[in-house]
């Protein structure tokens, strides 16, 4: 697969690093679908048990840079196995959008490398404010990540969902239905994803406007169920990235062993 996707490390100039992209990977998956949320542990347990699959295990700085550096590496393997999965030729597609906190004193805000990038933001399912991130995730049926992306909270949920879809829209195919919340609710963005993206958007009906899909609870229920993988078994919200390619890698290993489980069953 790797090959083919052109990250061959033997097609690369320089040196050969001891982990190959392969290694990395599986390591990766197994420390998020074991739920090792720290990497000071991770790598402890993995010089302690799998040193004799992966002789060339690096420490953790080592391990650390390997990481941040393979966000587009993981994101093109989920593609790759939301592709190789039959929900890949579903017409629907779900669309929401969870909080990724990146922490939680004033102390830390203020120092943080994410200042800037990250913002304050309103988690209404759990009541509560959170600084960080919101993780936009279009999935299949099944849970099979698709299309994501990290925003800030302080943008409105349809003009970062706008963005996220735009950018990989070539990952929609005519036709697709998108089902979303009352959050996305808005003629600008149907308008986009009608003319734009050709696909149709069904949501929730709002009380204020003629009945047209019901309350969809039930299918709600199928991308709530996604975040509630992400956050219980794969430890989303104890991530530890304190900068934007870390926060983003950690995201991206998260969801590749949330589509690596998916694709293997």
């Amino acid at each position: 697969m790797l090959p083919a996707l052109g990250f061959s490390r033997d097609h690369h100039p320089g040196r050969k690093p001891v982990l190959s992209d392969v290694e990395l990977l599986c390591l990766i998956v197994a420390q998020h679908l074991l739920g090792i949320a720290s990497e000071r542990k991770w790598i402890r347990y993995a010089h302690t048990h799998l040193l004799g699959m992966f002789p060339s295990l690096p420490q953790q700085s080592g391990w650390s840079k390997r990481v941040r550096q393979s966000t587009g590496l993981l994101s093109a393997v989920i593609t790759e196995l939301a592709h190789d999965t039959p929900s890949w030729g579903e017409i629907a597609r779900l669309i929401d959008s969870t909080p990724v906190p990146c922490g939680k004193f004033r102390k830390t805000v203020k120092r943080s490398d994410l200042a800037g990038h990250a913002g304050y933001g309103y988690c209404a399912s759990h009541s509560r404010y959170f600084w960080g991130f919101r993780l936009y995730l279009v999935c299949a049926p099944d849970g099979m990540p698709i299309i994501w992306g990290l925003a800030n909270p302080k943008i409105g949920e349809r003009e970062a969902a706008e963005t996220v879809l735009r950018h990989d829209k070539h990952l929609i195919r005519p036709g697709q239905i998108i089902i979303g919340d009352k959050g996305f609710a808005g003629k600008e963005f149907e308008t986009f994803i009608t003319g734009e993206l050709e696909a149709e958007l069904i949501r929730p009906d709002r009380k204020d406007e003629k009945p047209r899909f019901g309350k969809l609870g039930r299918i709600r229920q199928w991308v709530e169920s996604v975040f509630d993988t992400m956050k219980g078994q794969l430890t989303l919200e104890d991530h530890g990235g304190r900068t934007i390619p870390g926060v983003y890698s950690r995201v991206a290993g998260r969801l590749l062993a949330l589509a690596a489980g998916i694709w293997h069953n």
